[in-house]
């Protein structure tokens, strides 16, 4: 069979799927995600998977993809239990505006590499919450986890009585088959890179994509340096920075610049000198031999830092967590860029202005619209880094990568998916969840209609510049 052959079986499987329960009651669709989230989330599970993902891609680390699991899978689940998706989800006596959920239909899911099984069961699960069918295309370096993750997923609908084929993979991926999916199916959620989200966005069916992560840091002086520094620690450590929430660059005022880098020296951070510094750069980008540009170096992407320190022909202390360079030239050095691994660049600041002067710099050279981070009290920061940056998201006093994407801590909706906006190429700023994967249709009854005069109208406008 060729590949638009191919395609069609799993979508004509998930469509004969997706209209068994296109009328299933909340509680019979609330049963459904229960199940199949219970098997991507109880332990003797998530650890097949997270060993799967770990031994077939060579990315990232065992003991956080078990984390994962257990975080997005339950913010997901704590997201959606109180959630509407069927029928009347809301009534507006005031407006006579009534709102109906329905299904989007059939969703094809592309995956990352990086994130083979967590990002298929949680955004599997907020898309069954809509009494959707997905059909995952992962990357080929990962085809094997995925499918781990989908039995898992199909284990838990076959517990319920539901149909299987709400949930497949395309067990022999490549980018035709994927781009087949993207044309054959109702919604596209791209989730990974540049090049995957840009297909997705071109294929003519409606999508969802993100836009590239470079998450960059400001530490002001009045932070708590120590509470800085492990959040930092986490978020840049945590699955050997495969999330693109990960930080990528910390800019640190002046008068706590010096003390704020030892700091991240007891946290397991190596600062490279200026030669070290080098090797470390020639190592991180090469040089395409078939299209001649510098790009990030994959052999570097979600390694330890001990392995790329090595490999640069750097000697770093076995403790090492993280390697630290000095940035020069915020939005002109490769260093202000996001690097999928646990390499930190570290640039100092003389007011919170020029810090984020900076921050948007970098965010220029890449990761527009994805996030920023901030350590400080001083509302005024605050407001005004919220106010100024061009991103969908800025976390105040939180570790980045675990918390963008929504935590028990914070309020965000819990996702593997941010949307960056127009800024990031995207359509929206949100974090993609349940809510994105449902139809409403609008019911508009009648009102008493409103009395409204052209003074009521343009009254404001004539007395500052006349009729």
């Amino acid at each position: 069979m060729d590949d638009q052959q191919i395609i069609k079986e799993l979508v004509d499987k998930a469509r004969a799927a997706q209209k068994q329960v296109e009328n299933y009651t909340q509680e019979q669709i609330d049963e459904v995600c229960l199940s199949v989230a219970w098997q991507v989330y109880k332990d003797d599970n998530i650890a097949v998977c997270a060993n799967s993902a770990v031994e077939e891609s060579g990315m990232g680390v065992y003991e956080d993809k078990l984390k994962k699991h257990k975080v997005k899978v339950g913010g997901v689940v704590r997201d959606i239990l109180k959630a509407k998706t069927v029928g009347v989800i809301e009534r507006d006596e005031a407006t006579g505006i009534t709102k109906y959920a329905k299904p989007v239909g059939v969703i094809g899911a592309l995956t990352p590499v990086t994130n083979p099984t967590a990002t298929p069961a949680s955004n599997g699960v907020g898309i069954l919450k809509g009494r959707n069918a997905v059909i995952f295309a992962p990357h080929p370096r990962a085809k094997k986890a995925c499918k781990v993750a989908c039995d898992f997923m199909r284990k838990g609908l076959k517990q319920v009585g539901a149909p299987l084929d709400l949930v497949q993979s395309i067990e022999e991926p490549s980018i035709p088959r994927s781009q087949e999916l993207m044309r054959q199916v109702d919604l596209v959620l791209a989730t990974g890179g540049g090049a995957m989200v840009k297909s997705a966005y071109s294929s003519g069916t409606p999508s969802y994509g993100v836009g590239a992560g470079n998450p960059v840091i400001i530490v002001a002086e009045d932070a708590d340096l120590a509470d800085a520094a492990e959040k930092i620690r986490i978020s840049k450590c945590f699955d050997n920075a495969t999330s693109c929430s990960s930080d990528n660059s910390i800019v640190i005022h002046e008068s706590i610049f010096d003390r704020m880098v030892e700091e991240l020296k007891k946290k397991g951070g190596y600062l490279c000198n200026d030669d070290e510094k080098a090797k470390l750069e020639k190592w991180m980008w090469i040089k395409n031999e078939e299209t001649g540009a510098v790009g990030l170096n994959l052999k570097i992407v979600a390694q330890s830092a001990c392995k790329i320190a090595a490999d640069a022909g750097i000697d770093v202390p076995d403790t090492t967590k993280m390697l630290m360079v000095f940035g020069n030239g915020a939005g002109i050095d490769r260093y202000s860029g996001e690097k999928i691994s646990p390499v930190m660049a570290l640039w100092k600041c003389q007011s919170f202005d020029e810090a984020l002067e900076m921050v948007m710099k970098m965010h220029e050279y890449a990761g527009l619209g994805h996030s920023a981070g901030l350590y400080t009290f001083n509302q005024d920061y605050i407001h005004k880094a919220a106010a100024a940056l061009k991103v969908s998201r800025v976390l105040v006093r939180q570790a980045h990568a675990p918390s963008a994407g929504g935590n028990l801590w914070n309020g965000m909706p819990s996702t593997v998916t941010l949307g960056c906006g127009t800024w990031g190429g995207n359509i929206t700023t949100e974090n993609i969840h349940w809510k994105h994967f449902i139809n409403v249709t609008w019911l508009s009854e009648p009102i008493e209609p409103a009395q409204i005069t052209d003074e009521d109208l343009f009254g404001k406008h004539w007395t500052k510049y006349g009729k």
